[in-house]
């Protein structure tokens, strides 16, 4: 600020759509995500009135970093991003960019990236562990992934329910590792952004933790729930049954976009 140059935000999210039927709509982003997108770009504009040089804002898309750890395909994650682009451009959203792998590593395979950013980067388990025992935040985040990849593996799942239970907690370390080594890489490429976060964050933090759309659960996302349009106006994010249950389904380009109950 004091040189008067612009700010960079970098912003970790938008990987894909949970593979879960009964959270979201499809694979593809839908009025949840042009409306977290929309606010984060009316974000930076704000920034502007009180920094002239205003400020920008990185999407570091994350799908492919962990993809394979929670159930979705590779194709999907691309499809997710390419309309995540699309959704940027032709709304207009100046200062919004997106980051992910292929900035990085280039036309090398998908598992190969993972691999590359997995070794250069993330933490081994065992200190994962002792974090856990030791920081309540941690816990908490481990807690929350470990909610998340077992409901996303509902009706997917072929095992017991302690079966499914156990699964999803080694998987989780293995989400925590990638999203540590994907917050280094993106340390290393955008030494100068701020850091944001769509998680809850403690007072004194290096990340600011924001919400993208209104939603009871302090941890819900556009990729992890459905988009409604509520009867006084507003907009939340829900289960797709509860969103089924309160409005009807609106299409967008004959796709499915939200719900309302307006």
């Amino acid at each position: 600020m004091a040189a008067g140059e612009e700010i960079t935000f970098t912003l970790p999210g938008f990987p894909c759509k949970s593979p879960s039927p009964e959270k979201v709509l499809g694979h593809l982003p839908d009025e949840g995500e042009r409306r977290a997108l929309a606010f984060l770009h009316g974000l930076c504009e704000r920034v502007s009135t009180v920094h002239p040089p205003g400020a920008r804002l990185v999407v570091c898309s994350d799908g492919h970093v962990f993809g394979d750890l929670i159930g979705v395909p590779d194709a999907h994650v691309d499809s997710y991003a390419d309309e995540l682009a699309a959704m940027i451009r032709q709304d207009g959203l100046h200062r919004l960019t997106l980051f992910d792998l292929r900035d990085v590593y280039g036309e090398r395979t998908h598992d190969q990236k993972r691999a590359l950013v997995h070794e250069r980067h993330a933490p081994t388990v065992a200190r994962l562990r002792d974090e856990l025992r030791e920081d309540e935040q941690a816990l908490a985040l481990y807690r929350g992934i470990t909610r998340f990849l077992v409901e996303d593996a509902a009706g997917r799942f072929t095992g017991t329910r302690s079966a499914l239970q156990r699964e999803c907690r080694r998987r989780a370390y293995g989400v925590i590792q990638r999203s540590r080594a994907w917050g280094e890489l993106i340390a290393e490429q955008h030494p100068r952004a701020v850091r944001l976060s769509i998680h809850p964050q403690p007072p004194g933090s290096a990340k600011f933790g924001i919400h993208l759309l209104t939603a009871a659960d302090g941890w819900a996302t556009p990729w992890h729930a459905t988009p409604l349009y509520r009867a006084d106006g507003r907009w939340e994010l829900v289960r797709r049954a509860e969103a089924e249950r309160r409005g009807r389904l609106v299409l967008r380009d004959g796709r499915p976009s939200h719900y309302s109950a307006a």
